[in-house]
């Protein structure tokens, strides 16, 4: 009863909070670039139904009791001449639902990039903070260390670290740890950005009048560089892992195609791509074809999205 009375007032509150990030320049700048809203919209919907995977897929492709070799390469909206069952965008070899395992695949891929991009900010971030503030050889070897993995590709290293993790991962364990292998490649194989770009930022920022009135109060180095640092240099931050979601991705299902990503038992985008394209040539276009559009538009979105939000977080283009 005694909350009753401040309803009012919290919902005013509320009301005036939204109407202010509502008229802020960042969402004005979002609602006057299509491109922005478009690929919010198709960003939004195709992580939305990989959440939901399990309440829309019309099938659960990973269940082999409702598998049905009958129902195999059954064309798009077709009806199959042996079962009678039409499905969405087609079948594949073994009469999975081709709708149904992209939505599970999805699921699989975005979890990976997801997880990577984390993994990678943090190490990034770190590493970056530490080697600007503290200086000497902290920085020298840990930015010589970024500067020598520059030197080889991203997907080269991945595969090495993928390569490693799985040699010295018991045999009976692989299959159930080749997500989290997955992930740590990729991370460790994309810290480097990260490291670079928030080491030019505390550079610029350790020597402002803020961090020189900490330091004079007594304030710890790891205090400073989180609580006062950090939060100043997280926009370039936010804009290189929305962008690197999209590479993130990518790279996984450029090691599933190659064969050293996701396991068979729980495929992602990526290997269902490289089981599309064993059919590519014989008629069964579709396998390889809307596995390859979800990714193409995932990936897509995800990287227009991120050169709006560089665009929107850069003061000198306000």
């Amino acid at each position: 009863m005694t909350d009753a009375p401040l309803s009012p007032v919290r919902e005013a509150r509320a009301v005036k909070r939204f109407k202010r990030a509502w008229d802020s320049d960042f969402a004005y700048s979002f609602r006057r670039s299509p491109v922005a809203v478009v690929s919010f919209v198709v960003v939004a919907i195709l992580i939305l139904a990989a959440v939901l995977a399990p309440v829309i897929a019309p099938h659960d492709p990973f269940d082999p009791a409702t598998l049905n070799l009958m129902n195999g390469f059954t064309p798009p909206m077709t009806e199959n001449q042996f079962t009678g069952e039409v499905f969405l965008l087609g079948t594949d070899d073994q009469g999975r639902d081709v709708f149904s395992t992209i939505l599970y695949g999805m699921r699989i891929s975005l979890f990976v990039g997801f997880s990577a991009v984390l993994l990678a900010m943090v190490i990034g971030v770190t590493l970056g903070l530490v080697a600007a503030y503290i200086g000497g050889w902290t920085e020298t070897i840990i930015m010589r260390t970024a500067d020598v993995q520059l030197t080889f590709p991203a997907i080269l290293v991945a595969m090495l670290i993928f390569g490693i993790a799985k040699g010295i991962t018991p045999p009976e364990f692989r299959d159930q740890m080749a997500i989290w292998v997955l992930i740590l490649a990729i991370g460790l194989s994309d810290w480097v950005q990260f490291a670079r770009v928030v080491r030019g930022a505390t550079l610029v920022e350790k020597n402002k009048e803020y961090v020189q009135a900490a330091r004079l109060i007594g304030r710890s180095r790891g205090a400073i560089m989180l609580r006062h640092i950090l939060p100043n240099v997280l926009n370039p931050v936010l804009v290189i892992a929305t962008i690197s979601l999209a590479l993130a991705i990518i790279a996984e299902a450029t090691l599933s195609f190659l064969g050293v990503g996701a396991p068979p038992t729980k495929p992602s985008l990526g290997t269902l791509i490289r089981i599309g394209q064993e059919f590519m040539f014989s008629g069964e276009w579709w396998i390889l074809f809307f596995p390859a559009l979800a990714l193409l538009a995932l990936a897509l979105s995800i990287n227009l999205l991120g050169d709006w939000l560089r665009d929107a977080l850069n003061p000198r283009l306000r």
